[in-house]
């Protein structure tokens, strides 16, 4: 069960965010506000504590906390992101980590090594980590050095096509995954109950579990149904705005 999320109010400068979903055009900031509030308001729901951090104009794309760090039981690693534009996003976390995590707790990857931590996903006390565009050897080899360091486990995923490992997968407690492209025959998850999102609802893939709520991005009800009828609960969560930026639910908050 999650006590704490953290999440940062997204600035005026979120507009000019990374994308490669350039169709979809450049994201309303007065729409992505309301959006992100319907987001802690549906956290909170969920009954965490949530954190709510000051926008980084600085930093277009830094609402997508997740990205700056990956924190578990044993520990918080502070990533090393791989795009260039948002390579200093994690130092401006650290202050805040500290309120949860003791000194010798908190760990580092170190360039030449890269992270993000869209490209890591908790299954217990093991850790799937991509080998992706902005998460490289370097940064896999240190983050599991890490992780064994504290008591857990990590493997390597490369991936072909999407931007981070979250992009596609989903881990809702209980052994179900839910799936979607090139994961889908993907030996490394052959023993998961997978649920398989349909091609045209891909991007419902980026859920987020929290306290046996299923946080789903609104207008996918085929993933939604599919869920349902494997008795989970679903909230869904309107992040249009984000998806505009190559962004999900998962990407906008820190879960521990």
């Amino acid at each position: 069960m999650f006590k704490n999320v953290i999440v940062r109010r997204p600035g005026k400068s979120l507009i000019n965010g990374i994308t490669s979903a350039v169709e979809l055009g450049k994201p309303d900031y007065e729409k992505a506000l309301a959006q992100h509030e319907s987001y802690v308001r549906a956290l909170t729901d969920c009954g965490v504590s949530v954190t709510i951090l000051d926008q980084l104009e600085m930093f277009p794309d830094s609402c997508f906390v997740e990205d700056t760090a990956v924190l578990t039981k044993n520990c918080a690693i502070i990533s090393n992101p791989g795009a260039d534009s948002r390579n200093r996003e994690s130092n401006y976390m650290i202050d805040t980590i500290r309120e949860f995590y003791m000194d010798s707790q908190i760990e580092y990857i170190r360039t030449p090594g890269t992270l993000e931590g869209g490209d890591v996903m908790m299954v217990g006390n093991h850790f799937y980590v991509g080998l992706s565009a902005r998460t490289n050897e370097e940064g896999c080899r240190q983050f599991i050095n890490i992780l064994e360091k504290h008591g857990h486990t990590g493997s390597v995923i490369p991936l072909r096509e999407v931007l981070h490992l979250k992009t596609g997968l989903a881990y809702l407690e209980n052994n179900i995954l839910l799936i979607s492209g090139e994961f889908v025959e993907r030996e490394e998850f052959k023993d998961f109950d997978k649920i398989i999102i349909p091609e045209n609802e891909s991007y419902a893939a980026n859920c987020i579990w929290v306290n046996d709520t299923i946080l789903i991005p609104e207008g996918f009800k085929q993933t939604e149904e599919m869920l349902r009828n494997a008795g989970l609960k679903t909230v869904s969560v309107d992040v249009s705005e984000y998806r505009k930026l190559d962004g999900g639910l998962s990407c906008l908050s820190l879960r521990f």
